[in-house]
């Protein structure tokens, strides 16, 4: 069961002056934050008792929050008490943001802000500027076009977004996965290589650059599938080999048979390689997308075996 505070609301405080502001845990964050966030944007705070900018920033983000009058919702999860969530994500330092809007991260931001970028950040998510910019419905565009699978146009519109707002850390990520879905790894490192320190942990940056290492990783491994399979064959618990496979079948598009010889080797040795098993298969989660069906079964399995 979930703890929720309400916010704001004093005494005479209309009916959206309330917020909600959800404590989630690993059990309740598919419910409360993934799901809840197909009707409302939800900011997840990722934060720990112990660590001092997240004391500075979570009561400025609950202001800010409760300021929208009830634009976007708020999660506050606990990394020391539930890691796993952090872990899939890859969050490497907190105070880590992130921000879910029909099932999926759109933004994020790492480390402390100050009042005037958190208030950016909450306007933005919740679209108070009273409906969106030509850039956003561009955008919007992209998204669609690389969601049906029509790089080609989703890398036009996030080059013409680029080229108002050379900066956009959103374009420039969405750019480098529309190359990378074209085998232009070369191209997309570059696109990637101008994102710069401010935006290097943008969660679209760290997407993009996760599908790229993956795609470097799947074309040294094309080809060798039967070498792999031939190893295993000979021994089971050659869990290089099986790291590889799952690689290469992934590049291949068998994506269903390399989670499964991923999730096999987590079940094998979970510890091995310092849990290589676990942290690709979050990188298969970041190419495919967090809403994918398949990303969504794959979480489920992982967390049953994780806690078995």
């Amino acid at each position: 069961m979930t703890n929720e505070i309400l916010i704001g609301g004093g005494q005479g405080a209309g009916p959206g002056a309330a917020v909600a502001v959800i404590d989630v845990t690993t059990a309740t964050f598919m419910a409360e934050v993934v799901d809840a966030s197909f009707e409302q944007p939800v900011i997840v705070d990722f934060w720990a008792p112990w660590c001092g900018p997240c004391k500075q920033l979570g009561p400025l983000l609950e202001k800010v929050v409760r300021g929208a009058n009830g634009a976007v919702r708020m999660a506050k999860l606990n990394i020391d008490e539930n890691p796993e969530i952090a872990q899939q994500m890859r969050i490497q330092s907190i105070p880590a943001v992130y921000a879910f809007k029909d099932g999926r991260p759109v933004d994020g931001f790492v480390g402390a802000l100050p009042e005037s970028q958190v208030k950016q950040f909450v306007q933005r998510l919740g679209g108070g500027s009273g409906g969106p910019s030509p850039v956003e419905e561009a955008m919007a565009m992209a998204k669609e076009a690389a969601q049906t699978g029509d790089h080609g146009t989703a890398s036009a519109i996030y080059s013409q977004i680029l080229q108002r707002e050379p900066e956009n850390p959103e374009a420039l990520g969405g750019l480098a996965r529309a190359m990378i879905a074209r085998g232009e790894l070369d191209q997309a490192r570059e696109v990637l290589g101008r994102a710069g320190k401010d935006n290097a942990k943008h969660a679209e940056i760290t997407w993009a650059q996760s599908a790229l290492e993956l795609a470097e990783q799947a074309e040294k491994a094309m080809g060798s599938a039967g070498q792999l399979r031939a190893r295993l064959e000979q021994n089971p618990d050659d869990h290089e080999a099986r790291l590889e496979l799952a690689t290469a079948l992934f590049g291949a598009g068998d994506r269903e048979e390399a989670i499964d010889e991923l999730l096999g080797l987590y079940k094998r040795d979970r510890n091995w390689n310092e849990e290589a098993a676990r942290k690709q298969l979050v990188k298969f989660f970041e190419v495919m997308g967090p809403t994918d069906p398949l990303t969504l079964s794959a979480r489920r399995r992982l967390s049953s075996l994780m806690f078995s």
